[in-house]
């Protein structure tokens, strides 16, 4: 690698590591903790790339970057910062910095692309989008699968190409489309969200393409749409022309599965798989739910003005909580304790009590007449401790509990669809391949019949 860089950070640490990495590589290195000091460089002639953190003692880095580009045209801009969100990743494109990297960032990989850095030369830049638009979406994380949905999202904002996004219930894909048209060049077009039932009867298919222009359209949970919804698609997609809508469309479903089984037309997945971004669940992304409750918080002390904050031991439990409903979930139990909560840091009782409300309330046959779940199972577990002789029971009640709940859950959910994996996995609202994991550790016997129900 040859070249001379310039590194803008105001932790010294980072300075010299980066300062040391880079020199062993062969490049000339200045670094600084001051934006103005970087500018000064910029506007000197210095430097054949910037590596720029975001947020120092005299300014933002992303908000230099077109100054960099008007006053060095080409110059190469490498964006590092510790604001884990979709926002920075998204701002980073449309100022054009070469890439973005989030803070801790791994020092080969930055290596590698420094390099490629070097070798390319910048695009023209394009117009920035509305900051503000993304102040109510819950999209936050450090963890390497949001990261790399983040970068792949700034990428395909302005592709036109059909985005398919997946992902469980309350993982944010409406969210993830809603940024791509917000941030995209058809941000001042329509935003329009279609069911089914918006592709029926003679005018459907034209009323939809009349309402969405040459904005953006998303078809809902695309899975759920019957072969008559479908093939309407397919002729839509088919004849509509250039100015037409892009189109985007959202699936908790494994439509690859569905299109096996032949329940989802192959012509139709085809023509929307164009790019895929898979959406994570919060289970799989455990180490983003402090961000993500910090951010829900300070967004409800914005809206209702209670400071709030979850203290050790209820982070904790927030933690380990499985989180069937995902970001929807935790956003819901959050808001809820922002009104709720007795003192400005939320306890884990408080939290128990808030995630015990949110249980089933259905009747529960073979309990009292009229009894709720949530009362036939705190029944159950009142006599559980009572077994006990006045002691604890061994630690580890959650997950035994859960454990012996969930076991039955699947195993009569499987019976009511007639072992279909498929049915099983939309009755439980769960991905299909998690299912199929549940079933393989919890030793679960399928049997496959006809239902005749």
């Amino acid at each position: 690698m040859d070249g001379t860089i310039l590194v803008a950070d105001d932790d010294r640490t980072i300075r010299t590591v980066l300062t040391q990495a880079l020199t062993r590589a062969g490049c000339k290195v200045h670094a600084t903790s001051s934006l103005m000091t970087l500018m000064r460089w910029v506007e000197e002639g210095k430097g054949d790339l910037v590596i720029s953190d975001v947020m120092m003692p005299d300014g933002n880095g992303l908000q230099a970057l077109p100054q960099i580009a008007r006053m060095r045209p080409g110059l190469p801009v490498i964006v590092i910062s510790a604001q884990n969100t979709i926002m920075t990743a998204i701002q980073a494109a449309e100022a054009e910095a070469f890439d973005y990297l989030p803070k801790p960032f791994d020092l080969p990989d930055l290596m590698k692309r420094s390099a490629r850095a070097l070798d390319v030369k910048r695009r023209s830049p394009t117009p920035a989008a509305p900051r503000e638009a993304m102040d109510d979406l819950p999209l936050v994380g450090r963890t390497p699968a949001m990261q790399a949905l983040y970068r792949l999202v700034a990428r395909v904002m302005n592709v036109d190409l059909p985005v398919l996004i997946t992902g469980e219930s309350g993982t944010g894909k409406s969210l993830i489309a809603r940024a791509i048209h917000d941030f995209s060049d058809r941000r001042s077009q329509p935003f329009v969200v279609a069911q089914a039932a918006d592709l029926a009867g003679v005018d459907g298919i034209a009323t939809l393409l009349s309402r969405a222009r040459g904005g953006s359209l998303v078809l809902d949970e695309v899975a759920d749409f019957d072969e008559d919804a479908q093939a309407r698609l397919v002729r839509m997609l088919d004849v509509m022309g250039e100015q037409g809508p892009r189109i985007m469309a959202t699936s908790q479903a494994d439509l690859a599965g569905r299109m096996e089984a032949g329940k989802f037309r192959k012509d139709l997945f085809y023509r929307l798989g164009g790019v895929t971004l898979a959406v994570p669940p919060l289970r799989e992304r455990v180490e983003d739910i402090p961000l993500l409750a910090d951010h829900i918080l300070a967004k409800g002390e914005r809206e209702i003005g209670a400071t709030r904050r979850l203290s050790p031991e209820a982070m904790a439990l927030v933690r380990a909580h499985p989180w069937p409903g995902n970001v929807r979930q935790l956003e819901n139990l959050l808001r809820r304790l922002l009104v709720t909560a007795a003192e400005p840091e939320i306890t884990k009782a408080e939290v128990e009590a808030a995630l015990g409300g949110a249980q089933p309330v259905l009747p529960m046959k073979g309990g009292m007449e009229g009894e709720k779940l949530s009362a036939s199972v705190a029944r159950h577990l009142k006599r559980y401790f009572d077994l006990h002789g006045g002691q604890l029971p061994p630690a580890g009640v959650y997950d035994r509990i859960l454990h012996e709940m969930e076991i039955p859950l699947i195993e009569i959910a499987l019976e009511a669809t007639g072992g279909n994996q498929a049915k099983c996995a939309d009755l439980l609202g769960i991905n299909r391949n998690t299912l199929r994991k549940k079933i393989t550790d919890l030793d679960i016997r399928v049997t496959r019949r006809r239902k005749l129900m």
